[in-house]
């Protein structure tokens, strides 16, 4: 008994009933000004329905009534947790109608929910009446003679009907409620370029959210590893100009790294100003000397003009060659370092190699394993600019080669 009683229970049934009544409002007021006794039921009932249809179509029209719309059905169609085992209402748009195909669906949605709105109601304000006739005694010797005749051993059990007649009632209340429920997200819902859109959206965010991950581990982990051994240096040595050198190069790479936190973190605030410069290429020569104030013995080369290397492309060349450094100074400590920096025709060359410690080049130990997240950011970065990241010992060396397109 529960289940077929579970409709008549449950609260959102009757609040798409009123999602229907507010839906047949304009035909209501009609019906109340001419009245259908006016006219012929079939043109009478027609006018009221078709009426209303030039101003569904100018409403929509307008892009914001399809919010108007989807607010409506997330109120009452689907309003809460009785709703769909406490599902929430599936796929409707929260943004407004941007094309004329989506504007065109929030139109039919308009004209059918009106429809519908319009034969519920009538059928609920008859049925109610017809419920209340059947219970009043008063009222029978008129169903004997015009509506429903009931043989003479009958006469008088026109009460027996009434809970057919309720039961017709709510049955038309509850499925005209559902058929809304179930248009809905046909009709308000986003559309298949929205969706893609919506998609690509995402899928830019994620990139970018990588990307911003990616810039932290760099611009952090190079800082902090320039502290750390500057510190243990400076301890080691016991010397006061080189704790005084290892002190500045500490602050410098420190407060760098402050500025890079900073403009992440206004990337991740919506409401944030613009962002700060990233630093490229043009500014290689700090990031070496940064690395020869940790210790590093470096022999830099930089060949090209590096100036006129394309945004992207110096900017990740920048990070690409500060992990390289990160990594000599993490995991190989103080060795010598070769740096390379080539932009010719199309090309530029970013090679970075130092030797291993003893323990590495008797492959007792590697500086880095291969599937370590600074070198695995270094072969996405240059696989997303179309470049070639080369990673790996080689005669007692470990070696970074990197190429990327400069077109």
């Amino acid at each position: 008994m529960a289940r077929p009683l579970r409709p008549v229970l449950r609260a959102v049934t009757y609040t798409r009933w009123l999602h229907l009544f507010i839906a047949s409002a304009l035909a209501m007021l009609g019906a109340f000004i001419w009245g259908p006794d006016d006219l012929p039921p079939v043109i009478g009932y027609g006018f009221l329905v078709l009426a209303p249809v030039p101003l569904l179509a100018v409403a929509a029209t307008v892009p914001a009534t399809r919010i108007l719309e989807t607010a409506q059905a997330r109120l009452l169609l689907y309003p809460g947790p009785h709703a769909r085992g406490g599902q929430r209402e599936p796929g409707l748009a929260d943004t407004p109608a941007a094309s004329w195909t989506g504007r065109g669906r929030v139109f039919v949605w308009l004209v059918l929910r009106l429809w519908l709105g319009f034969a519920a109601a009538m059928v609920t304000m008859q049925g109610i009446f017809l419920t209340v006739a059947l219970a009043s005694e008063s009222q029978w010797e008129g169903f004997d003679s015009e509506v429903l005749p009931l043989p003479g051993a009958w006469h008088g059990a026109y009460p027996l009907l009434v809970p057919v007649a309720a039961a017709a009632v709510l049955a038309v209340g509850w499925g005209s409620g559902s058929l809304a429920a179930a248009l809905a997200p046909r009709l308000l819902g986003p559309s298949a370029a929205e969706r893609l859109a919506a998609l690509e959206e995402r899928t830019e965010r994620l990139l970018e959210h990588n990307r911003l991950a990616r810039e932290l581990h760099d611009t952090i982990g190079h800082a902090l590893t320039v502290a750390v051994v500057q510190a243990g240096a400076a301890r080691a040595a016991g010397s006061p100009e080189f704790t005084e050198r290892a002190l500045s190069a500490i602050e410098d790479t420190g407060r760098e790294a402050l500025e890079d936190l900073e403009r992440v973190l206004r990337l991740l605030r919506k409401d944030a100003a613009p962002p700060s410069r990233r630093p490229g290429l043009a500014e290689a020569e700090r990031l070496v000397a940064s690395a020869r104030g940790a210790g590093a013995v470096i022999s830099a080369e930089i060949e090209g003009p590096l100036e006129s290397v394309p945004g992207p492309v110096s900017r990740e060349g920048y990070r690409i060659v500060q992990e390289c450094l990160t990594n000599v100074l993490r995991h190989a400590g103080p060795v010598p370092v070769t740096v390379r920096i080539a932009a010719s025709a199309g090309v530029l060359e970013l090679f970075v190699r130092n030797k291993l410690p003893v323990e590495a080049a008797d492959g007792t130990a590697a500086p880095a394993g291969p599937g370590g997240s600074g070198l695995r950011g270094i072969r996405e970065r240059a696989a997303l600019l179309g470049g070639e990241a080369v990673t790996g010992p080689c005669d007692g060396e470990w070696r970074v080669r990197v190429t990327l397109p400069i077109q």
